[in-house]
């Protein structure tokens, strides 16, 4: 073999391991990525405000169920430190799927799919029973932190009306 084939092969090589390599550590950040999402789940369902709120960053933004923006990790904690003394106190999360897709390599949009039971809403507020998180998370100092969060109620999907839609109220 000459020098030139031999030079080839062995960056072929290295090509290849780096590859792996590359490919072996996204595979590992997502399954942290699915960790932090399901850990969503553990520590609301154990009423720990503190401990939700550390899987956020510092200067997290958060859009929660109903539409109320909170700025900053200790806001979320705050916030949800008051909703689990009675809103929530009885509430279980459950994340039942996550789908990831990485921006960067430090960075991820991942939808996380949820059911939850035994919140308490207040009038005027709907009760929460399944829905779809939209998470920015961030990779800092070899961890996945959510920075942004926005969370939608959902509904099973249907077509869209083909014509005009009957006021709310009137009879067909």
């Amino acid at each position: 073999m000459n020098t030139s084939l031999q030079i080839l092969s062995v960056l072929g090589s290295v090509a290849a391991l780096s590859f792996q390599s590359s490919a072996a550590a996204q595979q590992q950040d997502e399954a942290e990525i699915r960790a932090v999402a399901s850990r969503q789940g553990e520590t609301w369902t154990r009423h720990d405000a503190k401990a939700y709120a550390a899987l956020f960053t510092e200067d997290c933004d958060v859009v929660n169920i109903v539409g109320w923006w909170w700025k900053g990790r200790a806001e979320v904690e705050s916030k949800l430190t008051a909703a689990f003394a009675y809103v929530f106190s009885e509430s279980q999360l459950t994340i039942t799927g996550v789908d990831v897709r990485f921006l960067s390599p430090a960075v991820a949009l991942a939808h996380a799919d949820w059911t939850m039971t035994g919140s308490r809403t207040p009038p005027g507020v709907p009760e929460p029973r399944a829905g779809i998180q939209t998470l920015v998370l961030t990779k800092q100092s070899g961890h996945w932190l959510i920075a942004g969060f926005q969370n939608t109620v959902s509904t099973p999907e249907r077509p869209f009306p083909s014509g005009p839609v009957p006021p709310a109220g009137s009879k067909p």
